[in-house]
C-alpha cells in the first residue's frame, strides 16, 4: 500500500512538471495560507519551452531553472517566516503565493491577473469598477519582479488598485516616477547612481573609448540613454552601442551574440566594454568569447556583477577584467542557517522545492562547481523524480552549494522588502482586527511607514535593525542641508562662500565683514584720531606764536617743533587707512606710514634728550662724548633711513595683501595679510631700539631744572609707549576677525597720545598760565641758580677730598706736637675752602650761564 502511494505521488510530480498548468492553482509555485497574503513574482525559470511564437492562448511550460532566482524566493520565504515567529504581528500570519514569470511579460501578467482577482470568489475573476478603494483581491502586496522590463508591466496593471509593489532588484530610473507609477516602491537604489558611478570610473581611470553592450527593452534603453549623457557629461566617447534581444526565447539571440563579438574584435582599440545584461545573456556572451580569446575589461551593472553562475564558466579569467557595481550588503546569517535546514521545510505546498530536489537526484555525482549548469540542463527536460529518503540525503550532502549561490546583495534586498511591508501592516494592524481579510485594502499600506518621514532639514539614520525602512530622523549639523522629505544624508555647504544653522533646509551666503566705517568701534576710533589732529594743530599754532619765548626755544626751535607735529598728525592720520574695505593699496600704506612717520617722531625727540643732556652735563668726558655723538640733523636722517630701508625690502620682497579668511562658520573676514611677520616685527623692533635708546637718555637728564626741561616727560611718555606695545603683542596674535585692525589703532592712539601729551602739553601749559617764568629773565635766573648748586656741589666735593688728603698727613706727624699741629691745618684748611668756592663761583658766574644759554 505504501509503495503505492509513493508511486501515485510520483507520477503526480512528474505529470506537473512535464505538463502545462490545467487549473489556476497549477500555476502557482510555492503557496502558504495566513491572515494577509503576499504575492511574489520570481523568474524562477529562464524562458518558456516553446521554440516558436505560441499559437494559442496557453501557458506553456517553463524550462532553464535558475538556482540564483530559486534561492531568491526561499528569501522571502524566510523573511515571511521571521515575522511570523517574531512578535511583529502579534497573532497575525503571513502567508504568501510565489508565482514564476518565466522570464516572460506574459507570464507574469497572468499572475498579476491572479493577484487582483477578488478575494475568497471561487471564479477568480478581476471586477471592473470605476472606484476600487473597498475593493478587497486575493493579495494585499506583491514583491518583484526582479526584472524592470517586467516590473514596468507589473505595476502598471497593479496602478489599476493601488497595490504595493515593492522591487528587489528593478533598478531602471523611470520606475522612480510616481505618476506613472504610483505604487511601486524598490529597497535598491535606480540606475542613475550606478551609471553615474560608471562614467565617474572610467572618466578617473582615463579611459575615453569604449563599448556599450545592452538588452532591447526598457531597462537597457533607458540605461543606455542615462549613461550616454553621463559619458558626455565625463568626456568618454563611445565607439559603438550593441543590443541583444531581452530574451532568451528569442532565436536570434545567438546570431547577435556572435555579431558583436565580431564588432569587438574589429574595434581592437576599444579595451573597455560596459555591459547591461541579463545573467543569462552574459553567460553566452563569456562563453562565446572565451571560444574567440576576446580579452578586455568590462564594466558590470547590478545585474550579474556578483552572479556566482558568472564564475563557473569555465576558465572565466580568460576573458579579462571584470569590474562591477552591487548593491548594499546586510546580515544574511539567519538565511544561511535556514538553508542548512532546508529539508525540513514542508514540501508539500512548494512546487519548486520538489523541482530542484528531482534536478539535485540527477546530478548527484556532478560537482559543485558545474551543478548549477548540470541542473539547469536537465531542467529542459522530464525528469523522473527519486524517493524522499534520497532527496532529503542530498539536500544535506549540497547545503554549502545553495550557500556559495546565494548573492548577499538581492538576498538583503528582498528581506528588506518583506520587512518593509510587515512594518506596513504592523502599523495597520494597530487599531484593527488583521485576522479578518477585509481589515484594510491594500493601497492603504502606501500610507503606512515604519518610520514617520523626516522633514527637510533633516536625514535619515538607520536604526539598529538591518532594515533601512525604519530610521530615525536627525537634524542636519551645522554647515550641511537637506531640501527634500526622506534624505538619506545631509548635503555640504560650500564652506568657503555659504553656511547653514543646524536643520537648515538651504546654504546661506556668508557675509563679508571687515572694519566698517560705520561700526561704532570704528566711529569711536575715527573721532579719536580726529582729536588728536586737532590737538596737534592747536598746539601748532600755540608754538607759532610764541615763536621766541625760552619755553620754544629750549624746545629745539620751532623746525623740530613742526617735525614731531607733523610725525603725530601722520600717525594719527595712518589710523584711517585700518578702517574700511581692504585693499592693497591701503595695506601696504597702513603700515608704512605708520612706521616711518613715528621712527622719525622718535628720532627727533632722541636729538632733543641729547641736546638737554648736553646742555646741562658738568663731567667733562661726558660732555665730550655728547658733543661728538650730537648731530642732529644726521641723527634724524640716518634712524628715519633704516626704516625707511626696512619699509621698502618688505614692500618688495613680501607686501601686505588682501586676505579672504573663510575659516569662520558664518562669516568672510577681509583682512590685510602683513605678508612677513620678520619684517613686521623688524619695523615694529627698530622703533622700540629707538624709544628705549631716547628713554635711557631722557632717564639721565630728568633732575634738570624743572620748568624748562621736558626729559622727565619724555621719560613718561616712552614708558607709556612700551606698556601700550607690549600689551599690544599678546592681544593682537590672540584676536581674530574683523576688530584685528582695531587693536592696532588702539595701540597707536595710546602710544601717539602719550608722547603728544608729555611732549608739548606741560610747554603749553607753561606759555598759557604761567607767562611769568616763560620770560628770558626768569630763564636767566633759573640758569644761575642751577648753576650755582651744580658748582656749589663740585666744590663741596673738591673740598672734601683736600680734607681727607689732609687728615691723611696729619696722622704722619708726631704725637708730641699733634694738638697745636692739628689746629694750625684746620684753619688752613678753612681758608683753602673759602677760596675755592669764591673763585669758582666767580669763573662759573662769567663763563657758564652765557655758554649754557647758548647751548639751549
Amino acid at each position: 500500500m505504501a509503495l503505492l502511494i509513493i508511486l501515485i505521488t510520483c507520477f503526480m510530480i512528474i505529470l506537473a512538471t512535464s505538463q502545462p498548468c490545467q487549473t489556476p492553482d497549477d500555476f502557482v509555485a510555492a503557496t502558504s495560507p495566513g491572515h494577509i497574503i503576499i504575492g511574489g513574482l520570481f523568474a524562477i525559470h529562464e524562458k518558456m519551452s516553446s521554440e516558436d511564437y505560441p499559437r494559442r492562448p496557453q501557458i506553456q511550460k517553463c524550462v532553464g531553472f535558475e538556482i540564483s532566482v530559486f534561492l531568491q524566493t526561499l528569501a522571502m520565504i524566510h523573511s515571511i517566516e521571521m515575522i511570523n515567529n517574531s512578535t511583529l504581528l502579534s497573532g497575525v500570519k503571513l502567508g504568501y503565493e510565489i508565482y514564476d514569470t518565466c522570464t516572460e511579460v506574459t507570464v507574469a501578467m497572468a499572475a498579476t491577473l491572479r493577484f487582483l482577482s477578488k478575494f475568497n470568489c471561487s471564479k477568480e475573476t478581476v471586477e471592473f469598477k470605476c472606484d476600487y478603494s473597498s475593493y478587497m483581491p486575493r493579495v494585499k502586496a506583491v514583491i518583484g519582479s526582479g526584472y524592470s522590463e517586467i516590473t514596468m508591466a507589473v505595476s502598471r496593471m497593479l496602478n489599476l488598485q493601488l497595490m504595493p509593489q515593492v522591487g528587489y532588484e528593478s533598478t531602471a530610473e523611470i520606475l522612480s516616477d510616481k505618476i506613472r507609477f504610483p505604487s511601486f516602491l524598490r529597497t535598491v537604489p535606480s540606475d542613475f547612481h550606478q551609471i553615474k558611478a560608471m562614467a565617474h570610473l572610467i572618466q578617473k581611470s582615463g579611459w575615453n573609448w569604449i563599448g556599450i553592450i545592452t538588452t532591447d527593452d526598457d531597462y537597457g534603453r533607458l540605461a543606455l540613454n542615462t549613461f550616454i549623457i553621463q559619458a558626455e557629461a565625463n568626456n568618454v566617447c563611445i565607439a559603438f552601442k550593441e543590443v541583444l534581444p531581452a530574451f532568451l526565447s528569442d532565436n536570434t539571440i545567438e546570431v547577435r551574440i556572435n555579431q558583436i563579438l565580431e564588432k569587438i574584435i574589429l574595434e581592437a582599440q576599444v579595451n573597455v566594454i560596459v555591459v547591461f545584461l541579463r545573467q543569462f545573456h552574459v553567460f553566452d556572451l563569456f562563453n562565446k568569447a572565451i571560444e574567440m580569446n576576446i580579452n578586455k575589461m568590462w564594466i558590470a551593472s547590478d545585474n550579474w556583477s556578483t552572479a556566482t553562475k558568472i564564475t563557473t564558466i569555465p576558465n572565466v579569467k580568460n576573458i579579462g577584467k571584470v569590474v562591477g557595481f552591487t548593491f548594499r550588503r546586510g546580515n544574511i546569517s539567519s538565511f544561511h542557517s535556514f538553508l542548512q535546514n532546508l529539508h525540513l521545510l514542508p514540501g508539500d505546498s512548494n512546487k519548486l522545492l520538489h523541482e530542484y530536489a528531482m534536478h539535485l537526484s540527477a546530478c548527484t555525482y556532478v560537482k559543485d562547481t558545474d551543478l548549477s549548469q548540470c541542473i539547469f540542463n536537465h531542467s529542459q527536460r522530464t525528469l523522473a523524480y527519486k524517493a524522499n529518503t534520497a532527496i532529503e540525503r542530498n539536500f544535506f550532502m549540497r547545503n554549502d552549494f545553495l550557500r556559495d549561490y546565494a548573492e548577499p546583495g538581492l538576498i538583503h534586498s528582498i528581506q528588506l522588502a518583506v520587512f518593509a511591508l510587515g512594518y506596513a501592516i504592523r502599523d495597520l494592524c494597530q487599531a484593527r482586527d488583521c485576522q479578518k481579510p477585509n481589515a484594510f485594502q491594500p493601497w492603504e499600506q502606501i500610507q503606512s511607514k515604519c518610520s514617520k518621514e523626516c522633514s527637510p532639514g533633516q536625514m535619515k539614520k538607520t536604526t539598529r535593525s538591518q532594515h533601512i525602512c525604519c530610521y530615525e530622523c536627525e537634524n542636519c549639523p551645522e554647515n550641511h542641508y537637506s531640501n527634500q522629505t526622506d534624505m538619506p544624508h545631509c548635503l555640504l555647504c560650500n564652506n568657503e562662500t555659504h553656511w547653514a544653522p543646524a536643520r537648515s533646509t538651504m546654504c546661506f551666503e556668508k557675509e563679508v565683514e571687515y572694519l566698517n566705517w560705520n561700526d561704532s568701534l570704528a566711529i569711536l576710533l575715527l573721532i579719536l584720531s580726529l582729536l588728536g589732529i586737532i590737538f596737534v594743530l592747536v598746539v601748532g599754532i600755540i608754538f607759532t606764536r610764541n615763536l621766541n619765548t625760552p619755553v620754544v626755544k629750549s624746545s629745539g626751535g620751532l623746525r623740530i617743533c613742526y617735525v614731531i607735529l607733523l610725525c603725530h598728525f601722520l600717525n594719527f592720520a595712518s589710523t584711517s587707512f585700518f578702517i574700511g574695505e581692504p585693499q592693497d593699496f591701503t595695506c601696504k600704506t597702513r603700515q608704512t606710514l605708520f612706521g616711518v612717520s613715528f621712527t622719525l617722531c622718535i628720532s627727533c625727540i632722541l636729538t632733543k634728550s641729547l641736546k638737554i643732556l648736553l646742555a646741562f652735563s658738568f663731567d667733562p668726558k661726558l660732555q665730550k662724548f655728547l658733543k661728538f655723538l650730537y648731530k642732529p640733523i644726521l641723527i634724524i636722517f640716518t634712524c628715519t633711513g633704516i626704516q625707511v630701508v626696512i619699509c621698502t625690502l618688505w614692500l618688495i620682497f613680501a607686501a601686505p595683501v588682501v586676505e579672504v579668511n573663510v575659516s569662520l562658520p558664518r562669516v568672510i573676514i577681509l583682512e590685510c595679510e602683513e605678508g612677513s611677520i620678520v619684517a613686521f616685527g623688524s619695523m615694529l623692533g627698530y622703533i622700540a631700539i629707538l624709544a628705549f635708546i631716547c628713554f635711557i637718555f631722557a632717564f639721565k637728564g630728568r633732575k634738570l631744572p624743572e620748568n624748562y626741561n621736558e626729559a622727565k616727560f619724555i621719560t613718561f611718555g616712552m614708558l607709556i609707549y612700551f606698556i601700550a606695545w607690549i600689551t599690544f603683542i599678546p592681544i593682537y596674535a590672540t584676536t581674530f576677525g574683523k576688530y584685528v585692525p582695531a587693536v592696532e589703532i588702539i595701540v597707536i592712539l595710546i602710544s601717539n597720545y602719550g608722547i603728544l601729551c608729555c611732549t608739548f602739553f606741560p610747554k603749553c601749559y607753561v606759555i598759557i598760565c604761567k607767562q611769568d617764568i616763560n620770560t628770558k629773565s626768569a630763564f636767566l635766573k633759573m640758569i644761575y641758580s642751577y648753576s650755582f648748586h651744580s658748582v656749589s656741589s663740585i666744590a663741596m666735593s673738591h673740598a672734601s677730598l683736600d680734607f681727607m688728603n689732609g687728615n691723611v698727613t696729619m696722622t704722619n706727624l708726631s704725637s708730641s706736637g699733634k694738638s697745636a699741629t692739628w689746629q694750625k691745618s684746620k684753619d688752613l684748611q678753612a681758608q683753602a675752602f673759602a677760596h675755592t668756592c669764591r673763585e669758582n663761583t666767580t669763573s662759573v658766574s662769567k663763563t657758564l650761564p652765557r655758554k649754557r644759554i647758548s647751548s639751549i
